[in-house]
């Protein structure tokens, strides 16, 4: 496939293609038709014939050469497939242009400090699994640390102190930058408010700008309600100390922490510590 596609970059060589598409020509006629020299032509008919997609016989004195469609056939389905699978439905194509269109959105917003202050965001999930584990999974470092990055990223380091004054420190990578060697993804550091076992749990979260100044200030609650699988968590997510520099942060708080919470769930029911597994519907709702 890789000396099919070499073969048919280059445009001279993509032109005699179209024209042997119509009917078997001689280097001679291909010349004329392409507007080449013969030797050069030859030297790119001999190329496409290495990669397999043209093949050609004596006839006399001429050497008529022909297209040979299964290889481009087995392109046009690579290609379809590729197609497919980078427009599939509730793909990451389609959260990268979800999250396009409110970056724009509030990149245009962003015109003075305060600008989002007062925006709050509601998450609801249905967890699974008993109450401790449940409430670790809230408040432990390490499970934490597994579940709270969204999608195609990885919390590359963290501290979470869950006690009133606590601190927390963030750092997100790309999910397969595994030796650390691009550059970081996101930056966040803030303090916990509330801490009551198994019931409400409260912190205020801020991403970092390069220059190390606040992009705005998230206040978040999380509360739980317990049920007879396990509970309902409710995430309430307020905005105050909106920078002008904080749109972009601001326009992944739905998409990114609701990938976030989906992957609580999943961690959830698949902990081997819970005694019920059984997975339950979510939904996200975002108020302004």
């Amino acid at each position: 496939m890789e000396a099919l596609l070499a073969a048919l970059a280059d445009p001279a060589r993509w032109r005699l293609v179209t024209l042997l598409a119509e009917r078997p020509r001689s280097v001679g006629v291909l010349a004329q038709l392409a507007e080449a020299r013969q030797p050069q032509t030859t030297k790119h008919l001999q190329t496409l014939e290495r990669a397999g997609v043209v093949v050609s016989q004596r006839t006399g004195q001429r050497r008529v050469y022909a297209l040979q469609p299964g290889p481009l056939r087995d392109l046009a389905a690579v290609l379809h497939r590729l197609a497919d699978t980078a427009d599939r439905g509730g793909g990451p194509r389609e959260t990268y242009d979800r999250y396009g269109v409110g970056l724009h959105a509030e990149r245009q917003a962003a015109r003075a400090p305060g600008w989002a202050d007062g925006r709050s965001f509601r998450f609801r999930r249905s967890l699974t699994g008993r109450p401790e584990q449940i409430w670790r999974h809230l408040t432990d470092a390490s499970p934490l640390a597994r579940w709270w990055a969204p999608d195609g990223l990885r919390v590359s380091e963290f501290v979470f102190e869950a006690r009133p004054g606590g601190r927390i420190v963030l750092e997100y990578r790309d999910a397969e930058d595994l030796d650390d060697s691009d550059l970081v993804v996101g930056r966040a550091q803030g303090v916990v408010d509330d801490v009551r076992p198994g019931e409400h749990l409260a912190y205020r979260l801020s991403p970092l700008l390069p220059d190390g100044g606040l992009a705005f200030t998230g206040h978040l609650d999380f509360d739980l309600r317990h049920t007879e699988t396990g509970a309902d968590l409710e995430v309430h997510y307020r905005i105050t100390d909106s920078t002008t520099d904080s749109a972009d942060f601001i326009a992944g708080i739905e998409i990114g922490f609701g990938q976030s919470l989906d992957r609580l769930t999943a961690a959830l029911a698949a902990d081997p510590h819970n005694t019920d597994g059984t997975e339950h519907d979510s939904d996200t709702r975002s108020t302004i």
